[in-house]
């Protein structure tokens, strides 16, 4: 983009409160007379259906300021990084000459830096054939032994990549096939004013968090979303990787209890919380609040307006 909107980067780990602190930052924008808009970069909220297991914002907080990023594929369609970029820059392209400002919110990492950081995609290759042999691989070897080929195939591009998570195990395979080895390709830049601003928060505190957001998704009715998910596709797809999914199946086919589920979800939510926090470390100039016991809304408008002047 030769011109774009101010931006506001909100980043953190999973249950942090980063999606309330978006919409509270619109809405302090636009009382101020500034309009602004939030686009969500989240890679599981993308899909249509998966509303409570991905802790999608609400329809009454979407009635609160515009969003964007939510809801823009069916479960069943492939949707990469450079899926989100377009959609992103189709969404950020008309606005600065409108004057509004723009609040990048979530926690999907490669998201985030894509759009306020300006990834060179063209040198991220990707192929729908490939992806699709190594999933079958990925089903029919395990993670393990991906790993020890990316290892083995592409060691500095395995250096950079969470081998924990098999989404970027893939990936990185993807790329390490197309393109061979070599570290991921410098920033671009965005054009225009940008600043990073990164929750946080104590870890017992965000313990009890992903636990009582688990409980409460589960009594929103989880178990019921996933189920009428499964009637309509296929459960193995990408897109139910997101967490708490499978947990619901397994409590609908009576394989586990309803507090085993929501244990195990909350388990699942504290590691990814800890590959986000891994991830994050390797950002720069994020500005870190501390949310455990204070209010960081004051302190985050501050340090938007200096993206916005």
């Amino acid at each position: 983009m030769a011109d774009a909107p101010p931006l506001v980067v909100v980043a953190g780990a999973t249950a942090t409160g980063k999606t309330e602190l978006g919409i509270r930052l619109a809405e302090a924008f636009i009382a101020e007379g500034r309009p602004a808009t939030v686009i969500s970069a989240d890679s599981r909220q993308v899909y249509r259906g998966l509303d409570i297991g991905t802790a999608k914002v609400s329809g009454a907080d979407r009635a609160r300021v515009p969003h964007q990023g939510l809801d823009l594929v069916d479960p069943p369609e492939r949707f990469a990084v450079a899926d989100f970029v377009a959609h992103a820059r189709a969404v950020l392209a008309p606005m600065a000459a409108s004057g509004r400002v723009a609040l990048l919110v979530g926690g999907t990492g490669l998201y985030l830096r894509a759009v306020a950081r300006g990834l060179d995609l063209e040198a991220l290759p990707d192929d729908p054939e490939v992806r699709q042999r190594l999933e079958a691989e990925l089903t029919a070897v395990g993670l393990p032994a991906l790993v020890d080929r990316l290892t083995a195939l592409a060691p500095t591009l395995a250096a950079q990549t969470d081998t924990a998570n098999p989404r970027r195990v893939l990936r990185a395979l993807e790329i390490a096939e197309l393109r061979g080895d070599g570290p991921r390709p410098a920033p671009l830049g965005y054009d225009g004013p940008v600043t990073w601003i990164g929750l946080t928060v104590d870890r017992t505190e965000h313990e009890r968090r992903i636990a009582t957001r688990a409980r409460a998704q589960f009594d929103g009715g989880l178990i019921e979303e996933a189920v009428a998910l499964r009637e309509r596709y296929d459960p193995d797809l990408p897109a139910f990787s997101a967490i708490g999914y499978r947990e619901a199946w397994d409590v609908a086919d009576g394989h586990v209890t309803l507090d085993e589920a929501v244990a195990t979800d909350a388990q699942r939510n504290v590691a990814f919380a800890r590959r986000q926090r891994t991830w994050f470390r390797s950002e720069p100039d994020i500005a870190w609040l501390d949310t455990t016991s204070t209010d960081p809304f004051e302190r985050a408008l501050a340090l938007a307006r200096t993206a916005t002047g």
